[in-house]
């Protein structure tokens, strides 16, 4: 088993920690809500008061953040005193955030100049994966570091990939989740399009998944109240995956497409969308939610 110290214990980083603990392994967590903390700790964790004491002598770093600009301050600091000036050679760094490919690719050289195995590592799955210890992880970073961090991230996932060098896991990511944006809107277009000429969305849903329209909205997060229980949109749209990181994330895509000089209209498309439905108040809702914006039109 190994020691890990674990940053960031929201949504997602706190079901994550605790299935490292329920695997065996002595974690140590950080975060800036003590209740988090408390949660934690009462798991079997241990509790630091900063990060830079988590940190110490641990063979893994894992950091779940909200953003690229807490990542880079947590790793690199203001000056070069971020957590990596406090690491060696010894312990693998996996930053889980969903962040911009350009701060991973960042802090992925600087950790690579100071002897440090570093791994942007995003994951896909939502709140119930994290729980469930499902998720799935796109790993940017050097192939031995990769099979480090595997050994780790199995206990968090049921999908471990190894898309290429640093940033590489967020280009992954970032592709992944506009294409989601993209069918979720395709699916409850045709959906409210069938029930508009009297076809039952549960059936037409079964035709479809029968069919070549058959898609992951579809099939595991329909969109259409009623159709599925266990989906959000029969729970009154509750999160889920909230519309106001929808929105994060293809921001995300975008810069991604324009640092490839890459036109992607759907894509673009999918944002405008997104970001209207965030504005009409939407936010915290789930983002199967798009569809109450389509049935408004």
């Amino acid at each position: 088993m190994a020691t890990v110290a674990f940053i960031g214990l929201g949504n997602m980083g706190g079901p994550m920690a605790k299935n490292l603990v329920a695997a065996g392994h002595a974690v140590t967590v950080f975060d800036l809500v003590p209740e988090a903390c408390a949660e934690l700790e009462a798991a079997g964790a241990s509790v630091a008061e900063t990060a830079a004491a988590a940190v110490a002598g641990v063979d893994y770093v894992i950091t779940m953040l909200p953003a690229g600009k807490h990542v880079r301050a947590t790793y690199l600091g203001d000056d070069g005193n971020g957590l990596l000036s406090l690491l060696d050679g010894s312990t693998t760094v996996l930053d889980c955030s969903t962040i911009d490919a350009e701060t991973a690719r960042d802090v992925g050289l600087a950790a690579k100049d100071m002897g440090i195995g570093f791994m942007d590592s995003p994951v896909s799955g939502g709140v119930a994966a994290a729980a469930g210890g499902t998720l799935a992880f796109m790993c940017g970073g050097e192939a031995e570091t990769f099979e480090k961090a595997r050994l780790i991230l199995a206990d968090m996932g049921k999908n471990i990939f190894h898309a290429g060098p640093a940033g590489a896991g967020q280009v992954a990511k970032g592709c992944n989740n506009m294409l989601l944006a993209i069918h979720m809107i395709g699916t409850s277009e045709a959906l409210e399009m069938g029930a508009r000429h009297g076809l039952d969305p549960k059936v037409l849903s079964d035709i479809m998944l029968a069919s070549s329209g058959r898609n992951w909205s579809l099939e595991v997060y329909n969109p259409y109240p009623g159709v599925m229980e266990t989906a959000p949109a029969s729970n009154g749209y509750q999160p889920g995956f909230m519309v106001d990181l929808m929105v994060k994330d293809l921001g995300l895509a975008m810069a991604i497409a324009e640092g490839a000089g890459f036109d992607n209209p759907m894509g673009q498309l999918a944002r405008d969308l997104y970001e209207e439905h965030q504005k009409d108040g939407n936010g915290p809702r789930d983002f199967s939610s798009i569809l109450e914006k389509l049935q408004s039109e």
